[in-house]
Order: structure tokens, then C-alpha cells, then sequence
């Protein structure tokens, strides 16, 4: 497997397990609507919340949530509107970045930043 795909996926399993431990349901993984792709779905509290997961080995372009670009957030907006139509969900809906950031020595350090944006209408 190409290392950036390997290290998309560790990033992932790490994200999922941090959600869990935080006591959020994860109702979906790399789901897909038209050209989107939703890294994590998950639920807490009547909120459906919709996570991409962005993981680097440095922050010579960036760090790694400045790769959530406007394309990006739009792209997730438009699959979020369809997985809420989908699910019939009533309640609240934030976006989520969750940000890792791997060291040489295979440690790691992991930022979630709850409610990161609110994509603007199309």
C-alpha cells in the first residue's frame, strides 16, 4: 500500500478510537456521496457529526487541518445534506476536523477541533 494511504488509514483508526473514548457512536466510516468522501460519521448527544481526518508527518506545507480547504468543506456539505436526508436526522450537525500529526519515532499528537467550520451555502 502507497505510505500515504497507509498513513491516511492509521490516522483514521486513531481518530475513531478518540471519538469512542470521548463516548461518541460511529455510525459511519469513508462514506461516499458523489465526489465526497466523509472520513467519520459519528453521534453524540442528538448531534450527527461529520469528521475529516487529515494526518502529516510535518508541517512544512501547513498544518494539517489548513488541508480542509472551501472545496473541501463544500464537498463534505453536500454529502452531510444527503446522510441527513438519508437518516431523516431532526437534530444538530457540526463538522469536525481531527488533525494528527506523526513524529519520526512513530509517536503522535492528535487535535480535534469540534464545530472547525460551517460550510457557506452553495
Amino acid at each position: 500500500m502507497a505510505l500515504h494511504l497507509d498513513l491516511g488509514r492509521r490516522g483514521e483508526a486513531l481518530a475513531k478510537a478518540h471519538l469512542e473514548s470521548l463516548g461518541y457512536e460511529i455510525l459511519d466510516e469513508n462514506w461516499c456521496y458523489g465526489k465526497a468522501e466523509v472520513d467519520i460519521i459519528a453521534y453524540k448527544n442528538g448531534t450527527i457529526i461529520f469528521a475529516e481526518v487529515k494526518a502529516r508527518t510535518g508541517t512544512g506545507f501547513g498544518e494539517p487541518e489548513d488541508f480542509v480547504n472551501e472545496r473541501k468543506q463544500q464537498l463534505l456539505a453536500t454529502a452531510a445534506d444527503e446522510y441527513i436526508y438519508i437518516m431523516n436526522h431532526k437534530g444538530e450537525v457540526r463538522f469536525d476536523i481531527i488533525a494528527i500529526l506523526f513524529n519520526k519515532n512513530t509517536t503522535y499528537t492528535l487535535k480535534h477541533i469540534e464545530d472547525a467550520f460551517w460550510p457557506s451555502a452553495q
